[in-house]
């Protein structure tokens, strides 16, 4: 089959681009469903181990309703449906990425997806090898920690509570207000599940499933834009269609992890074209071979761990490279300029 330019290849997913509206409806309730039966088994079980594995099942079925919040948001499922807007900004006030931060962050995250020093508004902020390098240590350090494992493994604290509910309302109360809200509400319950029902259900019903959900959705989000082979440009290179194929990974994933993440491992086409339902892209991949080329990443070990060894986009390698490679130069560098 001929390679289709980017252009074309947009044009060419418009077909899937369609929502099934019964189906829309089938997967948003039953994983809500699945969510309220799994915090259920949590309070009402009197078995230790049930519950454990019930709070960690409603981590993970969590993830997969933000997920198809995620798509409501862009519009792509249900988007005429009041019942749906009442039932997802309340999700959205639930799961701590209220309406009106989470659409104004992801919206402008996917119209400038991998540009260089734009690319941090909605994302994982990125820099150049010669700019971290000019950078003060304290520059440096926050740089780092915003990038560490530790604030991916902390989500639930680092990128949700504070930084997309807290900051976001300190900065434009009157624009976020909805933040401000879910903060009320989040700790009013946390509070309220810990007095009246205990520690022991507190923490499985409370924290776990929230430690969990936003530990998973924030690697998902560092992964499908940092992962050997990604692409950065300035903004006067920068393609969209480029961007999609390149900068955005596809996450192989087996099909229990496919049904947690709602399939956003096809990060690279929902990035194409994020009017295609999740429940249709992987029949965009089947019938359009020139996604299968896309760069691919795993939930395996020894990938993430190659995906958090990335550290800063090298202009000189177009690659993104580790700390070592950072400094690697340097010591060269000044022997040469002592010798001569």
């Amino acid at each position: 089959m001929q390679k289709k330019p980017g252009r074309e290849l947009i044009l060419a997913t418009k077909p899937f681009a369609k929502e099934i509206v019964w189906k829309s409806w089938l997967y948003s309730l039953s994983t809500l469903a699945i969510l309220m039966a799994l915090v259920s088994g949590i309070y009402f079980s009197d078995n230790i181990f049930l519950k454990i594995g019930c709070s960690i099942g409603a981590g993970l079925t969590m993830v997969r309703m933000f997920v198809i919040y995620h798509d409501h948001q862009h519009h792509t499922i249900l988007n005429r449906s009041v019942a749906a807007n009442i039932l997802f900004t309340l999700y959205g006030i639930f799961i701590l990425a209220p309406t009106s931060i989470w659409k104004r962050s992801h919206d402008y995250h996917h119209n400038h997806n991998s540009k260089l020093f734009s690319a941090s508004i909605g994302s994982y902020p990125i820099m150049t090898k010669q700019r971290f390098l000019q950078s003060s240590k304290a520059e440096q350090r926050s740089y780092l920690a915003i990038r560490h494992p530790l604030t991916i493994l902390f989500g639930y604290i680092t990128m949700f509570i504070l930084g997309m509910c807290v900051r976001s309302f300190v900065s434009a109360p009157k624009r976020h207000w909805d933040s401000l809200i879910a903060l009320i509400v989040h700790f009013t319950i946390s509070a309220l599940v810990f007095v009246y029902l205990g520690w022991l259900t507190w923490l499985l019903a409370a924290v776990i499933p929230f430690l969990i959900a936003f530990m998973v959705g924030s690697y998902l989000f560092y992964a499908q834009h940092n992962f050997p082979g990604v692409t950065f440009r300035e903004k006067d290179d920068w393609c969209y269609e480029e961007a999609a194929m390149s900068s955005s990974s596809y996450m192989v994933m087996n099909p229990f992890w496919k049904w947690v993440t709602a399939n956003i491992g096809y990060h690279h086409i929902h990035h194409i074209n994020s009017r295609i339902p999740f429940y249709r892209l992987p029949e965009v991949m089947d019938k359009l071979p020139q996604l299968k080329e896309a760069k691919t990443t795993t939930l395996n070990p020894w990938d993430i761990v190659a995906c958090f060894r990335l550290k800063v986009w090298d202009p000189g390698t177009n690659s993104m490279v580790g700390l070592k490679d950072v400094y690697y130069q340097q010591p060269a560098i000044n022997a040469i300029t002592t010798a001569s």
